[in-house]
Order: structure tokens, then C-alpha cells, then sequence
């Protein structure tokens, strides 16, 4: 069994032929899947999926894109719904910044500001993190280990391969592996892969994003972590149903799913 630790299926993409699109996961080996809060306005139709389908599940955050929402959320009514295991999509994300240099100050603090709240909801409702950085691991570390992150955990979602968040294997942080391992530009990340603990790899899609190839540039779905557990099992020296079983095991066990 695959767990896909990082879907997106409230996304409007999915909604047409969402059944079809599970048949064809569970068939080739995806059971359960985690659908990450990213956007609030989509949130409640993540709810719902996990209250309609018995192997979905649910994390509430903001992305740091979306965060003139946050204050419109009320994290406390989602976070004790029995399917919710996570408080994420949160992080920094400095890839879009505009503006002057003192605009580009203010979205950077306004991001820490909301990213060290989301920590700190985590730890006050015992839920590990998934956690979103691009061009910014730096002060992401430094955030998750002020806050003392390490006594919830978490995922480093779409792991970029960046040295500077490797040490966090040692936090008892894990690393979320997606499409990006199959991309013929991955060297960086084909050449860290060996360097995690295996009790920290987890599999993910991001679907719709980032799908793997052979099918890059299409919608990307659970079924195709398949392709990133073969990738991982090629570079690991190791085989598909060890990989299967050791990424399964870790999710459960940071998600605290049974």
C-alpha cells in the first residue's frame, strides 16, 4: 500500500471524475490519501471528501501564498474533527516576492508572523506540520526550531534537496518526495535522496501539480505515486514493496493513522 501524503483533491480538477480517479489509485496500490489545507475558500470541501470516503484525510493551514485569509479561518473547529492529522499547508515561500525592498520586508515578516502561528497551533493540538519552503530554508529552520516544532514533527513538503533542511532528519522531521525524482533536472535531488533516513521518506503527489514522467505536463493524481516509489526503489537499491511498505509505515506513524 501507498499512502500519498500531499493531494489535493478539494481542487476544482478533480471534481468531475473524482470516484474514477480513487478506482483507479486503490487498484494500483494508493489507499489513502491526505488532502493538505492550503487555501481556506477549499477547505470545507476537503471536509467533506473525508467524511464521504473512509481512507481521505485532512490538514488545516494557509499557505503562504493565501495568507490575507488566515484571519477569516477558525483553525480550533477543524482541527478536532476526527479525520484532520495536520496542521499545514504552512511555510515560507519567497519565490514570488514584488515590489521594493521594504514591501518584500513586510511579506517576509508577515509570513514568519503567520507561519510561527501555525507551529504553535500545531503543538497546542498535538499535530505534526506539513510544511511548504521555496527560497527560504534558512529562516524556515530557524522558525521550526524556536518554536520547537520537533515536539509535533512534520513533513518538508516537495523536499527541494536543500542542505541546509537536511540536518532536520535529526529533529525527527520527514521528507516528502514527489514527481520532481523522475524530472531529468533532479540530479541535486537524486543525489540527496540516499543521504535520508529511510524511517524519514514519506511519498507524495501534490496533484495536481508536479506530475512525474512519463506524464509531465498532464494533471498529476495518486495512482502516479507508483512511478515515484520506482524511482525511489532504483536510487535506493531497494524494492518497490520495500518502499511501499517503509514510506507507508512512516506516514502512519507521523499521521498517527491506523
Amino acid at each position: 500500500m501507498i499512502i500519498d501524503t500531499h493531494i489535493h483533491l478539494d481542487d476544482e480538477r478533480y471534481r468531475e471524475d473524482l470516484d474514477a480517479l480513487l478506482e483507479r489509485a486503490e487498484e494500483g496500490g494508493v489507499e489513502r490519501f491526505i488532502i493538505p489545507g492550503a487555501d481556506p475558500d477549499t477547505l470545507d470541501r476537503a471536509v467533506e471528501l473525508s467524511e464521504a470516503y473512509p481512507h481521505i484525510y485532512f490538514a488545516v493551514g494557509v499557505h503562504p501564498y493565501d495568507m490575507d485569509k488566515y484571519e477569516s479561518l477558525d483553525f480550533d473547529a477543524y482541527l478536532s474533527h476526527p479525520k484532520c492529522v495536520a496542521v499545514g499547508e504552512c511555510g515560507l515561500d519567497y519565490y514570488r516576492l514584488e515590489g521594493s525592498d521594504e514591501e518584500k520586508a513586510s511579506e517576509k515578516a508577515r509570513q514568519k508572523e503567520l507561519f510561527r502561528a501555525q507551529v504553535r497551533m500545531a503543538k497546542k493540538h498535538h499535530l505534526p506540520l506539513i510544511i511548504h519552503i521555496r527560497d527560504a530554508s534558512r529562516d524556515s529552520k530557524a522558525i521550526l526550531l524556536e518554536e520547537g516544532a520537533e515536539q509535533v514533527g512534520g513533513v518538508l513538503h516537495c523536499y527541494n534537496a536543500d542542505d541546509e533542511l537536511l540536518s532536520l532528519a535529526e529533529q525527527g522531521f520527514y521528507f516528502g518526495i514527489g514527481g520532481v525524482l523522475t524530472f531529468k533536472n533532479a540530479r541535486k535531488l537524486v543525489d540527496v535522496l540516499p543521504k535520508i533516513p529511510l524511517e524519514k521518506l514519506l511519498i507524495e503527489t501534490d496533484g495536481p501539480y508536479l506530475t512525474p514522467q512519463p506524464f509531465r505536463g498532464k494533471r498529476n493524481e495518486p495512482l502516479y505515486t507508483t512511478l515515484v516509489s520506482d524511482k525511489m526503489a532504483e536510487l535506493l537499491e531497494k524494492s518497490r514493496e520495500q518502499m511501499d511498505t517503509l514510506t507507508t509505515e512512516n506516514a502512519k506513524l507521523l499521521f498517527n493513522i491506523s
